[in-house]
């Protein structure tokens, strides 16, 4: 944190402000907790390094129950948090995993990408298709296992989930996955997308009347992957010209979940409708959660419309 007399240069609320003697302060995602067994979802945890190379870790969850001769899906996980903010650890998302765990009874593995400014993007996706190939490389014989999931994961039950910057994660991964050699060792059965951030130059629907919030998502994007396409760089509008089409995503079903009160909601709403008409193969799932915004669902887990949300996630996890 910076001393108080510098002066603030650049405020990304609610993320992190940037002083001017250059010093970080963040803002969101900052209480951290250990991993461990929780007692209200008997849900069991632990931290595990999986690319020595570059430092990434993750956090993995299983329901503490679980005996060895069953295997779970494993949910691959992309925390939200604008690519600069948040991790594994953080209260709200540790909180979120353990509930999520317990009510779809499946094994989470919650990655903790390296985060903007420290290491700018594509940082985050290069980190977040290393986990994958790591999850991938358990269907080999030999390597570095993790044995929670060489004991508790069916391997070709996989799904990619993530909130806000976690789900555009998820959506990029897809996509690569279809164009490299790692979709003839990991079968992912499908995505959940959660609020996801996905944005664009020119506004549309409520876009063009919250001009305040805009704004403020323009400046979120711009502060992460300063580039001259600006809101419309393909990782961050899969719609312009450069991005890949939504056909290649590598998956059999998707679930886009937005809510109401989210400026984001539009290009959620977009996204799905654009995959449904794309010619991509799978099925597409929809859910609007009324009156609520942005992953109020990691803010307030134990209202009746959080619930509600994790309870059909879990369900996608188990049809």
């Amino acid at each position: 944190m910076s001393s108080i007399t510098s002066e603030v240069a650049l405020d990304l609320f609610p993320f992190l402000k940037v002083y001017k003697d250059g010093t970080l302060e963040r803002l969101a995602g900052v209480e951290v907790v250990p991993p461990g067994l929780d007692p209200e979802t008997n849900v069991l945890s632990k931290d595990i390094l999986i690319l020595p190379k570059t430092g990434v870790s993750a956090r993995i969850y299983r329901p503490n129950l679980v005996t060895e001769p069953q295997k779970l899906p494993l949910v691959v996980y992309f925390h939200g948090g604008a690519f600069c903010a948040a991790s594994p650890a953080s209260l709200e998302y540790h909180t979120s995993l353990n509930k999520l765990v317990a009510e779809a009874n499946i094994i989470a593995l919650s990655v903790d990408y390296r985060l903007v400014p420290e290491h700018p993007l594509p940082t985050a996706y290069e980190d977040s298709w290393a986990a994958l190939q790591w999850v991938a490389s358990h269907k080999e014989e030999n390597g570095n296992h993790e044995a929670w999931i060489k004991d508790y994961v069916e391997l070709d039950e996989v799904f990619l989930t993530g909130d806000s910057s976690g789900a555009n994660i998820a959506h990029h991964l897809a996509l690569r996955i279809k164009e490299s050699n790692l979709s003839y060792k990991l079968k992912i059965v499908g995505i959940g997308m959660i609020h996801p951030y996905f944005w664009g130059t020119n506004p549309i629907g409520s876009e063009v009347t919250d001009q305040f919030r805009k704004e403020l998502v323009d400046k979120w994007w711009l502060y992460v992957c300063p580039s001259d396409k600006g809101c419309d760089d393909p990782l961050i509008n899969p719609f312009v010209d450069g991005s890949s089409d939504l056909a290649n995503l590598a998956c059999d079903r998707i679930l886009v979940i937005v809510a109401e009160k989210d400026i984001l909601k539009e290009r959620g709403r977009l996204y799905y409708d654009r995959l449904v008409k794309s010619g991509w193969k799978g099925k597409a799932e929809f859910m609007e959660t009324e009156g609520e915004d942005h992953v109020f669902h990691i803010f307030r887990p134990d209202c009746a419309k959080a619930k509600s949300l994790i309870q059909r996630l879990a369900s996608f996890f188990k049809m």
